[in-house]
């Protein structure tokens, strides 16, 4: 007998079964995409030294990589509402795959890259869970759900981190990326046999391939001049073509949207304050912590001249496992405290959180202790409070008739601030280097400039309209039954 999947408050054994396989599956294909960033972190080094480049083309695949992960949440999350959405995690899961294969065989950044921008495409995944996941079960169940899936944003509890560095200190950067691969394949046969087919919500609406190519090009445009622009000199033809070529992109794109049939931004949506004003926290909170996190300091702690000089473990133990570990945790917990207290209150108590433990960590950047303390702190204030509320606020307050478009842009705000924070801290770091390398100087204000990011994120948060007291009552109504197949 097949399991039946959905909003009903009581369930049988099957029942349990069922959602316990579909959870299981979607952890796994989420984890293949995620460990990507935090088994890399560690091992930029390593990156740069066996394939022979420099710090700010390993900033640009970095960069990248979050950026095509913006554009395949958009992309991919409106095709899902078209396509359904068990299909489009196919489609991840194979382009992850490909693209792991590619980084593990790259001669050269060139061919690295490449595969970088695949991989940051199967970020989707993460939208196309949640859309899935509140399809299916009671508010309470989302909640509880969407924690479990957001801890694996940080990671496998802070053993990938670990793993990432002793790979990067043994046999190199390249074992990561089979790693990636075998995890992959295995959430792929996951999201096969046990997730539903949850049936597409425009089934007839016509996909916007231009306003996908406009806003590609635009975000590409402005945040490749944004990463190499210290490198190529902010005034160099170059750097002026990229920037000024993705703002005149991004503007025909909103422009585009206003005409199009089924775009892939409703405006509308967009300027309400339920959506602008949380995508911008979500993009200044990404930019602010995940940039310094992925980058400043993985690069600062194992700089032996001006930073710390400690090895990839070492690093990744003190300052990448405590946020991973706390925030496998920490992210469940505020789950379940989200549908009680309200997703938009869980949100602004982390924004607020973030900014104040990123303060110690700036100023106090070279004392290592209070620096593992600092970021320890932010398992729970951005691994949980802030991962875990903005996923479940994007996806709770999204219109009815439209459900993967306040979701989808979220999602893509979370790699578009992503890559805008490791642009500006690979900016920062570069600008501020010498003949032998990164400075003292640029770590601290690549800090600096993550901190501000984040003081815009608590403002912003601010701003997030309050949800409607008689639509969140109708939320807690059984919706949709779905039969598992």
């Amino acid at each position: 007998m097949s399991p039946t999947l959905g909003r009903t408050r009581s369930g049988t054994e099957s029942d349990l079964a069922g959602r316990g396989g579909m959870l299981l599956a979607m952890v796994l294909a989420v984890l293949g995409y995620q460990i990507n960033a935090t088994m890399l972190s560690p091992a930029l080094p390593d990156v740069i030294e066996r394939l022979g480049t420099t710090t700010a083309a390993a900033g640009l695949s970095q960069t990248l990589f979050f950026l095509m992960a913006a554009i395949g949440q958009v992309t991919l999350a409106r095709l899902s509402d078209q396509r359904g959405r068990k299909p489009m995690m196919v489609v991840c899961a194979f382009v992850l795959i490909a693209g792991n294969l590619l980084c593990v065989f790259a001669p050269n950044i060139e061919i690295f890259i490449a595969g970088r921008i695949l991989q940051g495409m199967s970020a989707a995944m993460f939208t196309l869970a949640f859309l899935t996941l509140n399809q299916l079960l009671t508010p309470a169940g989302f909640g509880k759900a969407a924690g479990i899936i957001t801890a694996v944003n940080g990671g496998l509890a802070g053993v990938d981190a670990i793993a990432g560095g002793q790979i990067a200190d043994t046999i190199g950067f390249r074992g990561i990326f089979v790693c990636s691969t075998l995890i992959a394949v295995v959430g792929l046969i996951g999201v096969r046999k046990y997730v539903p087919d949850v049936p597409p919500t425009t089934a007839d609406a016509r996909f916007d391939s231009r306003g996908i190519a406009a806003l590609s090009i635009g975000l590409t445009g402005v945040l490749v001049g944004l990463a190499q622009g210290a490198s190529w000199g902010w005034a160099s033809p170059l750097t002026l073509g990229f920037l000024l070529g993705g703002v005149a992109a991004l503007v025909l794109f909103v422009l585009s949207q206003k005409s199009a049939a089924n775009p892939v931004i409703d405006i509308e949506v967009l300027a309400s304050r339920r959506a602008w004003p949380l995508l911008i926290t979500t993009v200044c909170t990404l930019g602010g912590a995940f940039g310094a996190i992925a980058l400043t300091i993985p690069l600062f702690s194992q700089d032996a001249r001006v930073g710390l000089g400690l090895s990839a473990v070492t690093a990744a133990v003190l300052f990448l496992t405590p946020i991973q570990l706390i925030g496998v945790i920490s992210a469940p917990l505020t789950g379940r405290l989200g549908p009680k207290i309200g997703w938009r209150t869980v949100v602004v108590a982390g924004a607020a959180a973030n900014f104040a433990i990123f303060v110690f960590a700036t100023f106090f950047l070279h004392n290592e202790w209070i620096l593992v303390a600092s970021l320890a702190a932010l398992g729970v204030t951005y691994g949980g409070f802030m991962l875990t509320g903005l996923n479940g606020l994007a996806v709770t307050t999204a219109p009815k008739d439209k459900p993967g478009s306040l979701s989808g842009l979220n999602g893509a705000c979370f790699g578009i601030g992503a890559s805008l924070g490791i642009a500006i801290a690979s900016a920062m770091i570069t600008a501020g280097s010498d003949a032998q390398g990164p400075t003292e100087a640029g770590y601290q204000h690549a800090m600096y400039a993550a901190l501000a990011l984040l003081a815009i994120g608590v403002l912003s948060s601010l701003l997030i309209q309050r949800p409607d007291p008689e639509t969140a009552a109708a939320d807690e109504e059984p919706q949709l039954v779905l039969a598992h197949h």
